[in-house]
């Protein structure tokens, strides 16, 4: 039988922008993926939205389709709600595998996205870009055709004009990273844990993975030549999941 996998996504992010990586993934383990709460097709129930909501509605939805156990994997915004599955509902989770994110409090944080809200569009994707990958630029761009692609995609998805139900999801999603806080629990993840991170993620920076892997009791950390969107910069992230998944394996990339 295949191998079953959760895929909590990231910030803003939805099953149709995510095809890349869930495809990725998919060709080597069933994925279950789901439009988290205000975003997506998903609809937009009146907040707060906490971590513990959201790591609620992803185990209703494995008992919606009838899986008592799976592995886990959480990118950026959805790593902070793999954790918090993961302490909650422990016995459920077979591999818990977190890419680009942080633990919260002293374990230290993911950049305050939500502080991005209030610039004008173009000062905003500016910074994004920044923290994305500190090395992103027209220089850098000029040589590495796959960054400058992933830069257009920035573009174009931060001028699609959003309804204003949209947007508020997207706020109340914002809101709920504020309140990440989980590294006085990690101490009760049961499962084999692989911490991803990018060299010049200037979101979750990889002292963040080592500090989650320093408190999680049976974790590998590995970094990749990328930002906060290494799995699409360096073709071992996925490799190294995918070996992961199958067999256990967990290559410590430094």
């Amino acid at each position: 039988m295949a191998h079953r996998a959760l895929l909590f996504n990231g910030s803003g992010a939805s099953i149709e922008t995510s095809a890349p990586l869930i495809n990725a993934l998919a060709k080597t383990m069933q994925v279950l993926v789901h439009d988290q709460r205000g975003l997506g097709a998903s609809s937009v129930p009146d907040g707060p939205y906490t971590m513990a909501g959201y790591a609620a509605d992803g185990a209703a939805l494995l008992r919606h389709v009838g899986w008592d156990m799976c592995i886990v994997v959480g990118i950026s915004f959805g790593g902070m709600v793999a954790q918090e599955f993961a302490v909650t509902h422990p016995g459920t989770v077979e591999k818990l595998v977190l890419l680009c994110t942080s633990a919260g409090g002293t374990a230290g944080s993911s950049y305050p996205l939500h502080e991005l809200a209030s610039l004008p569009p173009a000062e905003r994707l500016e910074a994004q870009m920044r923290i994305t990958d500190s090395r992103f630029g027209p220089e850098w761009f000029a040589e590495h055709p796959v960054d400058a692609e992933i830069m257009r995609g920035m573009r174009e998805r931060a001028a699609v004009e959003k309804p204003a139900e949209r947007l508020r999801g997207e706020r109340l999603q914002l809101e709920a990273r504020t309140g990440h806080d989980v590294s006085g629990r990690l101490g009760l993840v049961t499962a084999p844990t692989y911490v991803l991170a990018g060299r010049f993620d200037g979101i979750a920076p990889p002292a963040n993975s080592y500090a989650i892997a320093s408190l999680v009791p049976d974790a590998v950390v590995s970094v990749y030549e990328g930002g906060h969107m290494f799995s699409g910069q360096d073709r071992n992230a996925i490799l190294d999941i995918r070996a992961f998944v199958a067999d256990g394996t967990r290559t410590a990339r430094v």
